[in-house]
């Protein structure tokens, strides 16, 4: 799960670079912007087959990429 994360995550910088991104990387230090979080979430549901933000029962805002990781990993459906 988090390589392909990294993966997505890496392939929206565009000719932008993304800093290593490590369990500590804060998402909004990445460089991209609202669209760009946008386009990443769209993206990993059509490659995931699902979107945890719209599984999850409360709003969730991840900071960091760990938590961003690891929510994805929480909302994967069985």
């Amino acid at each position: 799960m988090r390589n392909r994360l990294t993966e997505v995550f890496s392939s929206q910088a565009g000719d932008g670079e993304i800093p290593a991104l490590t369990d500590g990387t804060v998402l909004l230090e990445t460089g991209l912007d609202s669209l760009g979080f946008a386009i990443l979430v769209t993206q990993l549901e059509e490659e995931l087959g699902y979107d945890p933000f719209s599984l999850a029962t409360e709003a969730y805002y991840p900071t960091t990429f760990r938590q961003f990781v690891d929510f994805y990993a929480a909302h994967q459906p069985a």
